[in-house]
């Protein structure tokens, strides 16, 4: 435990800011699965929806300081690439 109490009060923020952090990286494995599950179904409207919905999920995520931007780019470009050729 932190005698000093700058250190107390970082460590309060640290929780509330991982939970938040923690909620937010789950929800961009949900929406990323969502996309990749509606590609293998072959739905290609309702995959094309997914993954713009995924990927506007990143784009916040990097706009709260969740992922750098380099990540983002990379992880949008990956679930694009999946997603188009399981479509076909």
């Amino acid at each position: 435990m932190a005698n000093i109490k700058s250190q107390v009060k970082r460590n309060r923020q640290n929780i509330v800011r991982n939970e938040r952090n923690k909620s937010i990286r789950s929800e961009l494995r949900t929406r990323s699965k969502n996309a990749i599950a509606a590609a293998e179904a072959g739905d290609a409207a309702a995959a094309e929806e997914a993954l713009r919905l995924a990927q506007k999920r990143i784009d916040t995520a990097v706009a709260k300081g969740v992922l750098k931007q380099n990540t983002a780019n990379r992880r949008k470009s990956r679930l694009t690439k999946q997603v188009r050729s399981l479509l076909g």
